[in-house]
């Protein structure tokens, strides 16, 4: 006996066909959808964690520049304690200046010099005197340029004869003179290279 199938088997398959077709499109948007969620959740891990590091980052930041402006502050307080060291050692040295200065003179001046004025502007000395010969005067200004550890750049201003009148009212001609001397910044004491000072 023959069997014939009369049913619409052609409407059948692609009715099967259509629905094998939406059952995987649906399961592709699942698995799509689901992609699309797990890269968020990833994001969004990602993104705390980074947030996280950042923040110690600039709380580390934070703390170097705090340690940043402490340093400064002590280099400032530094530079402020030298300042003041150094002011010491200044107003030290210029209350020793008219005691070496006087004993430099003292010591450098010939015989036949006489002292009548010593005049101090800053760091120019004004030296005014009397003296036997023009040799002497010469002596003198060799003595302070060679000898002085405390004067330099001895200058003449002028020499002049002059009639001084002695103790037994006799009249000696002698010359008057007058020269400008600098006052040397001697060197600090601890100071590499300071040379001691000479003995006289």
């Amino acid at each position: 006996m023959i069997l014939i199938n009369l049913l619409p088997y052609r409407e059948e398959r692609r009715k099967r066909r259509k629905q094998a077709f939406f059952a995987g499109l649906g399961l592709a948007g699942l698995i799509g959808a689901g992609l699309v969620v797990a890269g968020f959740l990833l994001l969004q891990f990602l993104t705390g964690e980074q947030r996280t590091r950042n923040q110690y980052v600039q709380t580390q930041i934070t703390l170097l520049e705090a340690q940043i402006k402490d340093i400064a502050n002590l280099k400032a307080e530094i530079e402020s304690l030298k300042s003041r060291q150094r002011a010491v050692e200044d107003l030290q040295t210029d209350r020793n200046t008219p005691v070496q200065l006087l004993n430099d003179l003292a010591r450098l001046a010939p015989e036949g010099i006489y002292l009548t004025a010593i005049r101090q502007a800053d760091k120019v000395v004004t030296v005014s005197g009397i003296a036997q010969t023009n040799e002497r005067v010469s002596e003198f200004l060799r003595n302070i340029s060679r000898g002085s550890e405390w004067l330099d750049h001895p200058d003449l201003i002028e020499v002049k004869l002059a009639n001084v009148t002695t103790n037994t009212r006799d009249q000696r001609r002698l010359l008057d003179f007058s020269m400008t001397v600098s006052i040397k910044t001697p060197p600090r004491e601890g100071a590499p290279g300071a040379a001691a000072p000479q003995k006289s």
